[in-house]
């Protein structure tokens, strides 16, 4: 059956301990990502690298952590990034293109879809496109953080029927295994918890930004949005067609989700949320199993400033985050609702619609 894939590969599978591109990872790579799409499959790849690829050719003798220098780095290094890929893949007979995309992109809904509209046309030309954080312009604040993220957002924007992310580990184990000798590897995973995470740990490359905690959280993005995942390492020939095939080495993430419309997508994963509400118990179990809309009544507190049509998040009262949606209310209308019967809000405050969040505007995220 013909695919549409999603691979993540890191900065530590293609460079060298000290920084800097390796040509023999970027060919190996090339080659495998080639060889699916001349099995029929449309292919995209999500790249990290440009920093790392970059920063030796300034001088730094390390990677550099201070944000001017990180986007010198990477102003360089995407350059070498693509020209060496462009070569590997023209060897192949395959043509790609860059696509660099930030949190901003993301967050505006037109240019998203613009940038949905040019992958969807260069797919259909038989060309792959290769996908990074725009590392050059971007601001710590709105960065994605990783391009585990970004992988899984572009997943279940393009509707990826397989998000691959590529790490030094074959899965995940339920204890660092070069501490561990007795650490198991989790072969499938179908709900993802907080003993999950735990497993997860920090980040263990020192030329990359990504642990597998980053990859843990990708997954969970990527399964909402009805995209199954799989995680670990891509080492032989071939390697890359078995983790397609369901009999790769690492870490595989079932969902039973189906993929999310562009809309919620959005007010899910790649809005800027611009306040937050906190509900009880009774909203909560409304919002994630009863299918309702959220209505004054089990709202407990609101914090920001918002107006109708921003989106907001959703929490409960241990503050564990629900979801989001797009609310109805001003923030000083949802302060004087809060914790009303809609009768007594009818009476209070003048708005459009009753719901503070309905139900065709919420993603859950729990």
């Amino acid at each position: 059956m013909i695919q549409r894939i999603v691979v993540k590969i890191g900065s530590s599978s293609l460079t060298s301990d000290t920084g800097g591109l390796n040509p023999d990872k970027i060919r190996f790579f090339a080659s495998e990502l080639a060889r699916l799409q001349q099995d029929g499959h449309q292919v995209l790849l999500v790249t990290s690298g440009a920093v790392a690829a970059g920063f030796t050719s300034l001088g730094y003798r390390t990677r550099p952590k201070v944000l001017h220098e990180k986007q010198a780095a990477a102003a360089v290094g995407q350059a070498l990034l693509m020209q060496a890929y462009h070569e590997a893949f023209a060897s192949h007979g395959t043509s790609v293109a860059q696509i660099l995309l930030t949190r901003y992109d993301f967050s505006n809904r037109k240019r998203v879809q613009n940038a949905l509209m040019t992958i969807d046309e260069l797919l259909q030309r038989g060309v792959v496109p290769i996908i990074n954080e725009n590392d050059s312009v971007s601001v710590d604040e709105l960065k994605f953080g990783d391009n585990d993220t970004l992988s899984a957002l572009v997943g279940n924007l393009v509707k990826a029927n397989k998000l691959i992310i590529i790490t030094d580990m074959d899965g995940l184990y339920t204890d660092d295994p070069r501490k561990n000798a007795s650490a198991q590897r989790i072969e499938r995973v179908d709900a993802i918890s907080d003993e999950l995470f735990s497993f997860a740990g920090g980040s263990g490359s020192a030329v990359g930004t990504g642990g597998m905690r980053s990859k843990v959280e990708a997954a969970r993005i990527a399964m909402r949005g009805g995209v199954p995942v799989f995680v670990g390492r891509v080492l032989e020939p071939y390697d890359l067609q078995l983790a397609v095939d369901g009999q790769g080495k690492g870490t595989y993430f079932d969902t039973a989700m189906n993929n999310l419309p562009v809309k919620k997508q959005w007010v899910g994963f790649h809005s800027l949320p611009q306040g937050r509400i906190i509900v009880d118990a009774g909203a909560r179990t409304a919002l994630l199993s009863g299918g309702k809309s959220l209505l004054p009544a089990g709202i407990t507190a609101v914090e920001g400033d918002f107006h109708p049509g921003d989106v907001v998040e959703v929490l409960g009262t241990d503050n564990t985050l629900l979801g989001r949606g797009v609310v109805n209310y001003t923030a000083w209308q949802l302060q004087a609702a809060a914790g009303l019967s809609t009768e007594e809000v009818q009476k209070r405050v003048e708005v459009v619609r009753i719901e503070v969040i309905h139900r065709d505007e919420w993603v859950p995220l729990l």
